[in-house]
């Protein structure tokens, strides 16, 4: 049997730990593994070097080292956002919530269940290239508003969100603006002051750091609510051991993401760019998902008719291309992507869809293999579907005509 090498096409869903954290982690691991709450100078100096992370962190999106809260991930910090600033304005009587059709489920299932808690939750369409509208969010904007979430860039489509003119509303408006950064964070460049950020949450492994680890930006002067009971750490509000290791590894990530920024979006955008020309030209029936104007740096998503794209998925495996058919939280669902449904795409089309990520670690061989290797998975999986059977009978009867 012969071994391909693997193209690594699903960035999106998580990245390659890059060296400069591998490092951090294992210094850290094997020489800095006290724990960061003891008293003892071995404690005090892996606080030291916590609380240096933490600074390098903080300055890289433009907060105050104080402002951090370091957390498992961009779910738990989408949590921990949203629910704090809910509560806060249902002790001012506010209880109404703006958000987006396509938010992440960490998001969504949040505002799901503040829903059944009597929270009024307002849900902006994101037409059908994927983008908010700011005039239709500062109408949405009502007295007793007291929330806007509203995700920086999907993590399915890649589109980029006007986080500019969102926090510049929400500010005129006195509004807390919250944002899921998790797929920006370490490739755009983010300064929550200027941006008028109140929060954002981010996750370290979507830009080569560690998994496990994540963060939440809080602006000072908001108030979060205790996640969990126990001890002091993370300012008394998040209790548990420190996990010097990953926060380490993230800084070290993030510092070494933010560096190479500018020349990896160059890059990686040339690829993302050749592989959608190169698809959309030799493949019939295909679409690019959300538009094109601003757009991550290396998402590609694409939607194919008369295929499901867990057949496509499957083939590509076998071909040792790694992609994935949207989020990968819910990649065990045979339902359409919401995220496809909010941009009004119907569900026979959304079932076919495939999306890959790249990074700077990916490479144009790894493009060629996979404009080489789709556009006959595409063909071989079309002669089997009775759904493009029927597409081309109805087709040609509408020519005969």
């Amino acid at each position: 049997m012969i071994y391909l090498k693997t193209v690594y096409a699903d960035n999106a869903a998580t990245t390659p730990l890059c060296a400069e954290a591998f490092e951090a982690m294992k210094q850290s691991m094997l020489e800095d593994y006290a724990n960061a709450s003891s008293l003892h100078t071995p404690g005090q100096i892996a606080a030291a070097k916590v609380l240096e992370a933490r600074r390098e962190i903080a300055e890289l999106i433009g907060a105050n080292a104080d402002e951090i809260y370091f957390t498992s991930g961009g779910t738990e910090s989408d949590n921990w956002a949203i629910t704090s600033a809910a509560l806060r304005g249902e002790k001012q009587g506010k209880k109404h919530i703006i958000s987006t059709a396509f938010e992440h489920h960490a998001v969504l299932h949040t505002l799901k269940d503040l829903e059944r808690r009597g929270f009024d939750v307002t849900y902006l369409d994101v037409h059908s290239d994927g983008y908010v509208r700011p005039d239709e969010l500062e109408k949405a904007i009502r007295a007793d508003t007291c929330l806007v979430t509203v995700m920086y860039a999907n993590n399915e489509i890649g589109t980029i969100q006007p986080i500019d003119e969102i926090g510049r509303i929400c500010k005129e408006k006195k509004v807390c603006f919250h944002t899921d950064a998790v797929q920006a964070v370490g490739h755009l460049p983010i300064n929550v002051k200027a941006q008028n950020i109140d929060m954002l949450s981010f996750s370290s492994h979507k830009f080569h750091g560690p998994k496990g680890i994540g963060a939440l930006y809080c602006r000072k002067g908001i108030i979060l609510a205790n996640f969990m009971q126990g001890g002091a750490q993370e300012h008394g509000k998040r209790p548990g051991t420190v996990n010097t290791p990953a926060i380490l590894g993230t800084a070290a990530a993030l510092k070494k993401s933010c560096a190479d920024m500018e020349k990896n979006a160059r890059y990686v955008s040339d690829l993302r760019d050749r592989l959608i020309d190169s698809i959309l030209t030799t493949i019939p029936r295909s679409r690019l998902n959300g538009g094109r104007s601003e757009r991550l740096p290396g998402n590609a998503s694409f939607c194919f008719e008369g295929i499901e794209g867990e057949s496509l998925l499957l083939h590509l495996d076998l071909k040792g291309i790694c992609g994935s058919s949207g989020s990968a939280c819910t990649s065990g669902s045979l339902d359409p992507s919401h995220v496809l449904l909010a941009l009004g795409l119907p569900h026979e089309i959304a079932h076919g869809s495939l999306r890959l990520t790249l990074s700077e670690y990916n490479t144009a061989e790894d493009v060629d293999r996979i404009i080489s290797v789709l556009p006959q998975i595409v063909a071989m999986l079309r002669d089997m579907s009775p759904v493009w059977e029927r597409i081309m009978k109805e087709e040609n009867s509408d020519a005969v005509q």
